[in-house]
């Protein structure tokens, strides 16, 4: 059986060697590249593009290294995508991050900030649940996701399993159908995006023990079909 090409696109914003870590641990068959060159990722037979920390930050690097088109090429090739957290935010057509960033427009959808909500006080970047609990923002730790649609990478993962969560932006999609996974944080948002070939959480996977280790485990057998 010959070994795949998994790369992990690499512009200096996100968790690589984790996730690098984790999918290893899932699939011995696969060979994993932390790679910043292009000629890697388009010859890979799937492709992971993380990220975390500011948007403005990430665009920056991703059209700086010509990775907005990268990106876009490895969608439109028809290979098995996965974006991880900012990587599904940089996704979508805009962010209100930074007073308003353009993205990536591969999937039709906006970034928002949980405080600009009116369930959120953005005084105190603090809400109340409906249990009184306080809400905080970030969103950090572990949260129930709701499977919206069935999909590959939900394979042997019940709907409501526990993920973990480090954002302040949330996604809302343009189109409620391409939403694979549902969350409630203070209001309800999308967790998970499926569209043909791409897949993108904002949970980070890798660090969602047995749950984050099936999905990736079902991203590295997944053909690109829905």
């Amino acid at each position: 059986m010959s070994r795949q090409q998994l790369a992990i696109i690499d512009y200096g914003m996100g968790n690589l060697h984790s996730v690098s870590s984790a999918v290893q641990h899932v699939s011995a068959d696969t060979d994993v590249v932390i790679t910043r060159d292009h000629e890697v990722v388009k010859n890979a037979d799937r492709v992971i593009f993380p990220g975390v920390g500011a948007i403005r930050d990430c665009m920056a690097e991703i059209r700086k290294l010509g990775f907005d088109m990268l990106v876009q090429e490895q969608v439109q090739s028809g290979k098995p995508v996965l974006a991880i957290c900012v990587g599904m935010q940089a996704l979508m057509h805009r962010s209100e991050e930074n007073g308003g960033v353009d993205c990536l427009g591969v999937i039709d959808g906006e970034v928002r900030f949980f405080s600009a909500s009116e369930t959120f006080q953005t005084a105190s970047d603090a809400a109340l649940s409906e249990t009184g609990a306080r809400l905080k923002v970030p969103h950090m730790g572990w949260n129930q996701v709701a499977q919206s649609i069935t999909h590959p990478l939900w394979h042997n993962i019940e709907s409501n399993t526990r993920f973990y969560f480090v954002h302040s932006y949330y996604v809302a999609l343009g189109e409620r159908g391409q939403e694979a996974g549902r969350s409630h944080y203070g209001l309800d948002f999308s967790t998970a995006a499926a569209q043909n070939n791409v897949f993108a959480t904002q949970f980070h996977p890798e660090k969602s023990h047995a749950a984050g280790l099936q999905l990736l485990r079902n991203f590295v057998s997944w053909d690109g079909a829905q």
